[in-house]
């Protein structure tokens, strides 16, 4: 059963990779190129000199892109099969349909939309090379408490089920969520690496790419 269930959730985590890649070539590319074209007006009016191409644009754009969103993908969704196949049948009296749909939104709250609003995608381009490393623990900092929070927000909310009604409860866990979000927003430290004279339209237009391409 649950074998069954990881083999569907990698094919349709395939299936969803396949869209990501699209979307990401028309949606995301362009503004990774307009933001490697700023860095490299940047490097050239302080007369530095272009740094070495490793892997090209096309193969980075090509190849690259859909590798990495197509194993991301299957990946995904083989974990959401395993988190599914956990889940169902705890909570409450939800089909299999809601359960799937509870545990998706939930997840692309905790793992996407929450971590983003603390530290929000910058394109490839755009901040410190010195300080990727400091900036992905960061990140992954913010996802793991994001996913524990979520968790023991569920936990709240069937605890107090009973007590309150499915309508409360969840009202009472999502305030509990929301304080715990807040307090580690206010103690993790703000990162803005973004230049002055870097465009707010290619930032937004890429940052939407990004939420857009999870989806």
């Amino acid at each position: 059963m649950v074998g069954k269930l990881l083999l569907r959730g990698m094919l349709v985590g395939l299936v969803a990779g396949i869209l990501a890649f699209a979307f990401a070539r028309v949606y995301g590319e362009p503004q990774v190129d307009k933001a490697i074209a700023f860095e490299e007006q940047q490097a050239q009016a302080a007369g530095e000199a272009p740094e070495p191409e490793m892997v090209s644009r096309v193969t980075q754009a090509g190849i690259g892109l859909a590798t990495g969103v197509l194993v991301y993908g299957a990946a995904l969704g083989g974990l959401f099969s395993l988190v599914f196949a956990y889940a169902y049948g705890r909570l409450g009296s939800l089909g299999p349909r809601s359960t799937s749909a509870l545990l998706a939104l939930l997840g692309f709250l905790a793992v996407i939309v929450v971590p983003s609003l603390k530290y929000p995608a910058n394109p490839p381009a755009v901040g410190n090379p010195e300080t990727i490393a400091y900036r992905t623990e960061l990140f992954f900092i913010m996802i793991v408490i994001s996913i524990a929070a979520m968790v023991a927000a569920v936990g709240l909310a069937q605890r107090l089920w009973s007590k309150l009604g499915a309508w409360n409860a969840s009202i009472v866990a999502g305030l509990a969520f929301l304080v715990v979000f807040a307090l580690v927003k206010a103690a993790l430290p703000d990162i803005n690496e973004v230049p002055e004279n870097f465009s707010a339209t290619v930032l937004w237009q890429f940052r939407v790419a990004s939420l857009g391409i999870q989806l």
